[in-house]
């Protein structure tokens, strides 16, 4: 699974008719830290992601593996949103304090 940042929404009118009705978002690979890694991605959101929230990708065949994605032709899915991080006994990160995700 990878960590990203939900950064913009994609609007497709013209697409296969099995991603007829899925939301697509551009989600940036980020670190816990909030930094970015790698180029941007077009991912389904299987969970009900919005703008700024930090998620958790999958990609390759185990994105096909949500009941929203099953069968479909996705290479990434947003299947989770993260609430919070622990890290040796620690909370690296949390929600209700990310000053990242406009609420």
């Amino acid at each position: 699974m990878i960590f990203a940042r939900v950064c913009g929404t994609v609007v497709s009118t013209n697409k296969d008719e099995r991603l007829v009705g899925k939301k697509l978002l551009l989600v940036q690979p980020v670190d816990l830290d909030g930094a970015s890694k790698g180029h941007p991605l077009v991912s389904i959101d299987a969970v009900g992601a919005g703008e700024g929230e930090l998620v958790l990708l999958v990609q390759g065949s185990s994105a096909r593996q949500t009941s929203v994605t099953e069968g479909q032709p996705v290479d990434c899915t947003i299947c989770a949103i993260v609430d919070y991080v622990e890290k040796g006994g620690k909370t690296v990160f949390e929600k209700s304090k990310d000053t990242a995700y406009s609420r």
